[in-house]
């Protein structure tokens, strides 16, 4: 499973036209999952993201998490974070779970990142075209992969 964190001022999923889900200050997470991954790669990561200290304290410094300064959370899935690029310029996307795994697996990791939280998510939709939109604050932008612990 891997995940792309983004420290953002604000972020939105719209869907046909329709706004889906919309965030301030806090975290856009783009979730990638693989045909190996469970509910420990859910842990893992949702422990990660939620207590990743990324955001300034008032020295300016990053010593804070989204649950410290009560900011939301927008999750949103991506399988072609999944993609191997090794051969060729044609992306391979063999290792992307298909959605009768992914669907669970997504729909999880969002409901124990609200737990984290004490609060909702927002999600985008599984397998839509999405058009996400983001205001990246710094931009800190950071990359965890569940299986490299």
């Amino acid at each position: 499973m891997r995940i792309v964190i983004q420290r953002v001022s604000s972020a939105s999923v719209t869907i046909d036209g329709v706004l889906k889900s919309s965030i301030g200050a806090g975290l856009l997470i783009l979730l990638g999952i693989g045909h190996d991954d469970d509910a420990s790669d859910i842990d893992y990561l949702v422990g990660k993201a939620s207590a990743l200290r990324i955001f300034d304290d008032e020295n300016g410094v990053m010593n804070r998490s989204v649950q410290d300064i009560g900011g939301e959370v927008l999750v949103v899935s991506q399988f072609t974070l999944m993609a191997q690029t090794r051969k060729g310029n044609r992306p391979s996307y063999i290792a992307a779970a298909g959605h009768e795994k992914a669907i669970p697996l997504y729909e999880q990791f969002c409901q124990k990142m609200s737990q984290a939280l004490g609060k909702p998510v927002g999600t985008g939709e599984f397998g839509a075209d999405m058009k996400v939109s983001l205001l990246n604050d710094g931009p800190v932008t950071i990359c965890i992969d569940s299986k490299e612990r």
